[in-house]
């Protein structure tokens, strides 16, 4: 019912930035939650941010103060600025939204980091 389109992934060396996009095709009025996972190979998907309708924000211990999670509800979209970008960090994200009962999942973008 909800589709999530990202975009903004690609190769970074450690210390860079990226910022990643994921627009909805549904109205932000019916979202309540939108955010971001991510799953590095060989290891189980992990909550990166969260961000709900009315601005509440929710990070992950690991990215706190070098990932921002924004929330534009005019264009129906969510953005994760990623700065400080470590090796560690590479992995495909996966952008999410909470309509009532059900969570959408977007199909993932690539986040490499390497020298």
């Amino acid at each position: 019912q909800v589709q999530l389109v990202e975009s903004g992934g690609g190769l970074v060396q450690p210390g860079g930035s990226l910022r990643l996009s994921c627009a909805a095709s549904e109205s932000s009025a019916t979202i309540y939650t939108m955010g971001w996972y991510r799953q590095a190979p060989g290891k189980q998907r992990e909550l990166v941010a969260t961000i709900t309708r009315g601005g509440s924000i929710n990070y992950a211990d690991s990215v706190k103060g070098r990932f921002t999670i924004s929330r534009d509800n005019a264009k129906n979209t969510v953005y994760l600025q990623m700065n400080s970008l470590q090796p560690e960090d590479a992995a495909a994200y996966y952008c999410v939204a909470n309509v009532g009962a059900r969570n959408y999942w977007g199909q993932g973008t690539q986040v490499t980091v390497s020298s």
